[in-house]
């Protein structure tokens, strides 16, 4: 299984997001992610996501780890919006210069996609040239906006993290999250990350959360979806291994061959891993 959503960061070196008194101020590296796969079922590997420390030295900062573990790092994703004051241009330049240990993927993120910087969407045509996955993760409408994109660069594979970050069942409605999720499913390039589930399903039955993986995995079928643990942010819900546990529960009707891609095959094939 490759774990396809995690981070590292060291709050003193950026990271304004992490509040001081936040359960999530303090360091996590690599040490502490081998230590965390302890317990996680047939773990192989980890793609590491940026984790919003705001300019392109935490690209440069998961690259130079990935060189130096690729027994823990299947892969990186670095965050798009920190190079787009770069301009197409030099971010072009840049993933030739890293060749085989350029990003697999480049994420962007916000409340809804009007919130992207134009300089951070104007680096999505280099990711198409390029090959490399385009991951949203949008608080509103992440799965309308990928499809839309999709749809715009049909030769781009995005990933939308977290189910595409449906509202936590005990009081939201999905409905508007069911109809994006059926675009979604219309269009072949766009893939669902089932990540983050213990954070934003906080205090739902385990079935009910079961649920909401099958829609995913029924709507999109067994080669458009992806696993994650979203560690560390998962720790104060649980461990890495009940995070991907809870993730794999809505598997449970898949044949043997179709848990496989989810788990692993697909995360191979979308970022062009050598695992």
């Amino acid at each position: 299984m490759i774990d396809c959503h995690a981070h590292l960061w060291d709050p003193d070196r950026g990271f304004g997001w992490i509040r001081p008194d936040s359960p999530h101020h303090r360091a996590y590296d690599e040490a502490d992610l081998a230590r965390s796969g302890t317990g996680a079922d047939g773990l192989t590997g980890t793609v590491l996501v940026e984790a919003a420390r705001g300019d392109t030295g935490e690209t440069g900062a998961l690259r130079a780890l990935r060189l130096r573990r690729p027994d823990l790092v299947a892969g990186y994703v670095g965050n798009l919006h920190a190079h787009g004051e770069e301009g197409p241009d030099r971010f072009r330049e840049l993933l030739t210069e890293w060749g085989g240990t350029a990003p697999n993927g480049m994420r962007l993120g916000g409340g809804s996609l009007s919130d992207v910087p134009e300089t951070a969407r104007a680096l999505i045509p280099v990711l198409d040239a390029s090959g490399l996955v385009l991951e949203v993760n949008l608080h509103h409408g992440a799965l309308a906006s990928a499809a839309g994109i999709a749809e715009r660069h049909p030769g781009l594979t995005l990933v939308v993290d977290h189910l595409g970050n449906p509202p936590n069942l005990v009081d939201g409605d999905p409905g508007e999250w069911r109809r994006d999720l059926e675009r979604a499913a219309a269009v072949p390039n766009v893939l669902v990350k089932i990540s983050g589930l213990l954070t934003q399903q906080h205090g739902v039955a385990p079935e009910r959360v079961a649920d909401l993986v099958r829609r995913v995995v029924d709507a999109l079928g067994p080669d458009r979806c992806l696993v994650g643990s979203d560690w560390p942010i998962c720790l104060p819900r649980g461990s890495r291994a009940g995070s991907l546990a809870l993730s794999r529960a809505g598997l449970d009707r898949l044949t043997a061959e179709e848990r496989e891609r989810v788990l692993h095959g697909n995360a191979v094939r979308a970022y062009r891993l050598s695992c």
